[in-house]
């Protein structure tokens, strides 16, 4: 999302969801991400490789100079990963429980429990900003629903993976369990998304993957107001 307001994209982000989404898996041999120097590590998105790049950087890494990079699709990371063909991996859920069960590596980072990933929201929710505008009473119906939906997830997770399994979202009910135990869905009333758009905005401006500093892009491209509204209005 920083990167997309960074270049022009006409969106607004309107409130963050929930944290701990994401973790480094390594060879035994690999203890902390400053091991990674000389090494290769793979991505399953592209999106990923900006978020390995600041994590790099915050322990003086460079990403293009010091660890070779694979991206997917084929043969895709997570294969060379299993394989032995590569010394780490960028995984979220379900690949993240795919590798878990297969008792492969282990966890070097995760934005569960280690800071400061575990401090911010991984993931916030973002609209156009013209359908913001036009239809705020639209947009703050679709926000209350995806907030609902947090607390069914932070409340009832069994019952949320049964539902994930009966509508076709996935076939692995264990794997849906797993990931919804795990990641953070009771947060959102709790952390400011305004920090975490900060955070990510300052580490990615530092590593020279944005221009805009991080003030001018909360200012453009944010508006927590139905955000705030609903955190009144929900309370429980």
């Amino acid at each position: 999302m920083v990167i997309g307001m960074d270049a022009g994209a006409p969106i607004t982000i309107l409130a963050g969801l929930h944290s701990g989404c994401f973790e480094i898996l390594a060879r035994d041999d690999i203890r902390r991400i400053a091991d990674l120097n000389g090494r290769t590590i793979g991505i399953t998105v592209e999106g990923d490789r900006p978020l390995l790049t600041i994590m790099s950087r915050l322990v003086g890494l460079d990403l293009d100079k010091n660890i070779r990079w694979i991206p997917g699709p084929a043969p895709s990371p997570l294969e060379l990963f299993m394989e032995g063909k590569i010394d780490a991996l960028l995984a979220v859920p379900p690949l993240l429980q795919e590798v878990r069960e297969r008792h492969i590596g282990h966890t070097v980072v995760s934005s569960i429990t280690d800071r400061p990933w575990s401090n911010y929201f991984c993931c916030l929710l973002a609209a156009r900003t013209e359908f913001t505008q036009r239809y705020p009473v639209a947009t703050k119906r679709v926000l209350r629903a995806y907030l609902k939906t947090l607390d069914l997830c932070a409340s009832d997770p069994s019952g949320a993976a049964h539902l994930w399994v009966d509508h076709g979202i996935t076939t692995r009910y264990d794997y849906a369990l797993q990931m919804l135990n795990e990641t953070r869905y009771d947060i959102w009333r709790d952390y400011d998304p305004e920090d975490s758009v900060r955070f990510y905005a300052l580490r990615l401006h530092e590593a020279g993957i944005v221009k805009s500093n991080p003030q001018k892009l909360i200012a453009e491209h944010t508006d927590w107001r139905f955000f705030n509204e609903l955190k009144r209005e929900m309370k429980t």
